[in-house]
């Protein structure tokens, strides 16, 4: 029995000096993969991944491919789910999810939109990070009248409500490039903008709108290690700014960041919806689920499967980045280190 004990509490002491071993990253990859919500989240995330980048071959028909005769169609079991359709419903096998007004296979319209969504949440956060970082970071590194001028106009343009800026934003370029003549830049970007159905104009206006966040905490981030004796240390040796910058004080301030902007992607995934829902996102017919859920809601109490599976779409996308958003915000946690 001692000898026994005696292995137990050496095999205890191994797995301490194992967990104290782990790194920062290590540790947090640890508690995040224990996190249910946070692994639930993430799985939804890379099926719709999966899902945008194989649409032709999982969608049943082509976005745009319609069939007038078929329109507003619905399989069995939506009029079983919605017992008030049975009088006037065009009952059809051939649409899993339905066909919209104009004989468009809501289902394949679905798949489709998920490559806007998930273009919006990846470009929408390498663009905050990207002007965010660096601007928050030379701002908070450099400080005194530099970090004044630099948070000043952050401030300004928070001054701007955020959607109404990028609404102001959409009905400019929608508006003034919209005839222009082949040849110069205007048509180009113009042109650019069409080949994409729309979406490089919400990636600018999202882009010009969602660093603000970023800048601000970047250099609240930047201000709190800059004092510290590794900094110092580095300084002391020789080590240039840009090497402080991007191996002493970036590394170590990743974390929130990274937390930060995985919590803001829905909000950038329901301005690009909002947008097309008003009419000012992707260009028809690209599917988007804020067009769906526009097109649908016309036609709300006689066929609510137009809007209602779109938006189940976009809440559960939303709601998955949510969760991947908080367990990582958790597993980031440097106070949580070392628990499970």
């Amino acid at each position: 029995m001692v000898a026994e004990t005696e292995i137990t509490r050496v095999e205890a002491q191994d797995t301490i000096l194992v967990r104290k071993s782990e790194s920062l990253w290590q540790d947090a990859w640890r508690r995040l993969l224990r996190n249910r919500a946070a692994m639930v989240g993430g799985v939804i995330i890379l099926l719709l991944f999966f899902t945008a980048i194989f649409a032709p071959l999982i969608a049943p028909k082509g976005y745009a491919d319609q069939v007038l005769m078929d329109n507003n169609k619905v399989p069995p079991w939506i009029v079983r789910l919605f017992p008030t359709m049975a009088p006037y419903a065009k009952i059809s096998l051939e649409y899993p999810l339905g066909a919209d007004y104009v004989g468009r296979d809501i289902l394949s319209r679905m798949v489709y939109g998920a490559r806007v969504s998930l273009a919006v949440a990846l470009i929408g956060p390498i663009l905050s990070i990207l002007i965010g970082v660096t601007f928050g970071s030379i701002s908070g590194y450099l400080g005194g009248r530099t970090d004044n001028m630099m948070m000043g106009l952050v401030d300004v343009l928070y001054g701007f409500p955020t959607l109404l800026f990028i609404i102001l934003l959409m009905a400019f370029f929608r508006g003034t490039l919209s005839k222009l003549e082949p040849g110069t830049l205007a048509y180009s970007i113009s042109a650019l903008d069409a080949k994409m159905g729309g979406l490089l104009f919400i990636f600018i206006g999202i882009g010009v709108t969602a660093w603000e966040t970023m800048a601000r905490l970047t250099r609240g981030q930047v201000l709190s290690v800059r004092g510290r004796d590794y900094i110092d240390a580095a300084r002391t040796i020789g080590a240039t700014n840009s090497r402080i910058m991007s191996k002493h004080i970036l590394p170590n301030i990743m974390g929130p960041l990274i937390v930060a902007e995985t919590l803001a992607i829905p909000a950038y995934i329901a301005t690009e919806a909002f947008l097309s829902f008003i009419g000012l996102g992707v260009n028809p017919p690209t599917p988007s689920w804020g067009i769906m859920i526009s097109d649908g809601s016309q036609q709300l109490r006689t066929y609510p499967n137009q809007a209602l599976f779109p938006a189940l779409a976009l809440a559960i996308t939303m709601f998955a980045f949510n969760f991947l958003g908080d367990g990582l915000r958790d597993a980031l946690d440097p106070r949580m280190r070392g628990t499970s």
